[in-house]
Order: structure tokens, then C-alpha cells, then sequence
């Protein structure tokens, strides 16, 4: 099939893990980026047949790592025990940074690169730094540069309170897009003006995902979470953002966050800020042959598409409508989807964007609409609203969530989605199969 994006030797899934996904709560949490990622890829090892040291290479998607995780996966490779001889880069998608990580991974086995990869993303959002805005940095500069004891003081007399008590907070800065000048949350009001998407609407879609995760708890269905333990002995066992108790009549009384005014958008519809990781590996048929591993599912395709940032939310829209008319299917040949939840409207909105002639004509380039997808296959474990959104986990996060999907319901074929701030969305195609490749 022309235009694949892996043309060369198939890529196979071997395992995954990720961490519980934890809730910031106004601090930073307990662990940075590098603790998260270490902690549940060891717990990942410890189930291989082989040493850390037989990787080809160790592939991380982050969005923010700290000022101390300069190239995040070379610190999580050395610290794994991978040793010093096998390399390690990170990668930056917005949103997608996990899926990106995945990518890159299969198109170096694909090609005969590399025949097996750790690959997968972390951010501890809770960790994003406070930044000192230009005058305190032009202040600091001139006091450093200021040679002698007069200097230095007519310096430090120009300081003022504003230069200090007015940082920059990363976080909320890293989450608006500097070219059309609106927040993740403000571009989730686009579409849900556009395409008509009431309050009510995105809250009922809201409290389903969190009552989604809440049944899939209870039934021990998230068999793919590793265990959390602090420098305190403290215990992390589920993702804590949870609301199981939520209903519509309490979103109800949130107030919108992002328009203020005019608004639906709340932060009881919206992605929660959250610290997180998730990976895989993934391997070729050689060395899953050479080293005796089991295979949980196919990676079959990826592809990426580009859409005005004002509405980057319906990403999936684009970059999903294009793997199914590479492989000639339908949205319902598709038995499960995981489209990443970084607003319900923005979820919502995609899927009205399938089922409107006119959006698919204009906008996808197909003939006809795709036209409406069975909710019952989509985000069936709950999405990014109860679970949080680490950015540079979520892409590696819902295709490890969509392989143990699959394999629990004998599921064929699944799709994992996300939408890319900066105006993006990325899809991957996978399949379920047997235990050997």
C-alpha cells in the first residue's frame, strides 16, 4: 500500500507500563520527570528477557522536562542501566511528544535501524518552573555586569517590587499559542462555537469519562499502571483525579475558565494538569525471534496533519481521517478509539466534523462524510478529563491503554488520537495478534 508510513520490516508491541497519573495540587508533586519515567520503565524491565543494555536506543517525548533533565531520555537511560553506550534523544510534539516517541521509534525498525526501542513520554507538570520576566532578567544582567561597588549599587537602586512579584508562570505560557495569541481552553471555545456544542453536552461527556474510570477501576481492568513509592513511603496505586461521585448537576455550578463571559468551557470539561508517564517497547520479528517476547499488538500506521491552531482541537479529525482513507476503512471497521480528552468540546467537535458533509468536503478532501461514530468504542477506560493530561505522556499513554483494550475485549484493530496545540493532530493505526510474531 502506497504512502505507509513504515514501508520496511513490520513493528511489534512487546509491553508497556505506566505510572499512576497524578493530580498537581498548587506544588510540586513528588516526582520530577525522570523519577516517572525511571519508575515504571525498572518495573517494566524486571518482565524482560533481556538486559536493559540490549536496547538499540531509548526514545522520550517531553514537553517540559526541569532545568536538571537537559535531554530527559538520556538521563532515564542511564539511570535504567542501560549504559553509556546506548544513545538516548528526546523528541517535542506538543501533545503528541509520547506518540511522537512511538513514531520514531517504529520508523528506525521499520528501516532496519534498530531492532528494539524503549520508547514513550513523561511530563510532571506540577514541576513547570516560575520564570523571571525581562526586566528582572535585564536587572540581573546589569547587576552582574556592573564592575565596581558604585556600580553595583546605583544597579540594585533601580530595581523595582514588579520585576519580581510578576513571573512568568511556564505552564499557562507553554499552553497558549504565540501565533494566533489564544489558550488550549480558548481554542476548545472555537470549536465548540463552530460547531454548536452546548454546556450541557460537554459536561454529560465529561462525567461519562469519569464514570468510565471509575468502572474500569473497580473492575482491575488498568492492569498497565505500575506502582508509585516516594522518599516518604507514600504509596500511589490508581490516578487520583478521579471524581466517581461527578454528575452533571455539579459541573453545572463551575464557572467557565477561559471566557469568562461568554464561555462553556470549564475545568470540570477540560484535561486536568497532571505529572505522568508511559511507555512501551517496541521491537522487530528478529528480535522478538532472538530474545522470546511476547507480542500484545502491530503498530500498522501513523500519520500527522496540520490545521489552523484556532481550532487545533479537531487535530483527530484530520490526521485519524486520513489513516482511514490510506487503508480504505470506515470510522466503524474500527472496533475501539482512544482520542485524547484535552477538552470535551474538542472531542465533540471531531466527532460532528466526521458526521458534516460539508467539513469532510472542505476540509479532509474526501467525497461524502464519514459520518457517525459508536460512542461505545471510544474511550470506553475513561480519557484525559479523569485521568489528566501530562503532556508529554499522553501519546504513548492512550496507545498502551488501546493495546490492553484490544487484547481484553479480542478486539482486531483500534486507533489512538490526540489533537497538538500549535495546530496538529496525530493518529496511529494498530492491531491486536498473536503472541508471536
Amino acid at each position: 500500500m502506497k504512502n505507509k508510513a513504515y514501508q520496511g520490516r513490520d513493528v511489534y508491541f512487546v509491553d508497556g507500563s505506566r505510572t499512576p497519573f497524578l493530580k498537581a495540587r498548587a506544588k510540586p508533586g513528588p516526582f520530577t520527570s525522570s523519577d516517572l519515567a525511571v519508575a515504571t520503565t525498572k518495573q517494566l524491565l524486571t518482565r524482560q528477557n533481556f538486559e536493559p543494555t540490549e536496547f538499540d536506543e531509548v526514545i522520550t517525548g517531553a514537553a517540559m522536562p526541569s532545568a536538571d533533565e537537559a535531554n530527559i531520555s538520556r538521563v532515564i537511560s542511564l539511570r535504567l542501566g542501560c549504559g553509556k553506550k546506548v544513545p538516548a534523544w528526546t523528541v517535542m510534539r506538543n501533545c503528541a511528544s509520547g506518540m511522537q516517541a512511538l513514531d520514531s521509534a517504529a520508523t528506525n525498525i521499520s528501516s532496519g535501524r534498530a531492532d528494539l526501542i524503549l520508547a514513550g513520554g513523561v511530563d510532571a507538570m506540577s514541576h513547570a518552573p516560575l520564570v523571571y520576566n525581562h526586566q528582572a532578567v535585564n536587572w540581573f544582567a546589569e547587576m552582574a555586569a556592573a564592575k565596581s561597588t558604585g556600580q553595583k549599587a546605583l544597579t540594585f537602586l533601580k530595581a523595582r517590587p514588579q520585576y519580581f512579584l510578576n513571573p512568568i508562570i511556564a505552564l499557562l505560557r507553554g499552553l497558549t499559542d504565540p501565533i494566533v495569541g489564544l489558550s488550549m481552553g480558548q481554542t476548545a471555545e472555537e470549536v465548540a462555537y463552530k460547531f454548536k456544542i452546548s454546556r450541557t453536552e460537554m459536561d454529560e461527556f465529561a462525567v461519562r469519562s469519569h464514570l468510565r474510570l471509575a468502572e474500569a477501576q473497580t473492575k482491575n481492568l488498568l492492569t498497565e499502571i505500575t506502582t508509585l513509592y516516594d522518599h516518604k513511603g507514600n504509596v500511589y496505586l490508581h490516578d487520583d483525579g478521579i471524581r466517581a461521585d461527578s454528575s452533571v448537576e455539579k459541573l453545572a455550578k463551575l464557572k467557565p475558565f477561559f471566557d469568562k463571559k461568554f464561555g462553556n468551557v470549564t475545568a470540570g470539561n477540560s484535561s486536568q494538569v497532571t505529572d505522568g508517564a508511559a511507555y512501551l517497547i517496541l521491537a522487530s520479528s528478529d528480535a522478538i525471534k532472538k530474545y522470546n517476547l511476547p507480542v500484545i499488538g502491530k503498530l500498522v500506521d501513523c500519520s500527522w496533519a496540520g490545521l489552523d491552531p484556532a481550532v487545533m482541537g479537531l487535530g483527530p479529525a484530520f490526521a485519524s481521517a486520513a489513516l482511514l482513507k490510506r487503508h480504505n476503512l470506515k470510522l466503524n471497521d474500527i472496533d475501539y478509539w482512544e482520542i485524547n480528552e484535552a477538552f470535551a468540546a474538542q472531542v465533540i467537535g471531531c466527532l460532528r466534523a466526521w458526521n458534516d458533509i460539508d467539513f469532510c468536503k472542505r476540509e479532509l478532501g474526501l467525497e461524502d462524510k464519514l459520518g457517525e461514530l459508536d460512542q461505545n468504542r471510544l474511550n470506553i477506560r475513561g480519557g484525559a478529563i479523569c485521568l489528566g493530561h501530562p503532556i508529554g505522556a499522553s501519546g504513548a499513554r492512550i496507545v498502551l491503554q488501546l493495546l490492553h483494550i484490544l487484547r481484553g475485549n479480542n478486539a482486531k484493530r483500534g486507533i489512538a488520537s490526540l489533537c497538538i496545540g500549535g495546530g496538529q493532530g496525530g493518529a496511529m493505526l494498530i492491531e491486536s495478534c498473536d503472541k508471536t510474531a
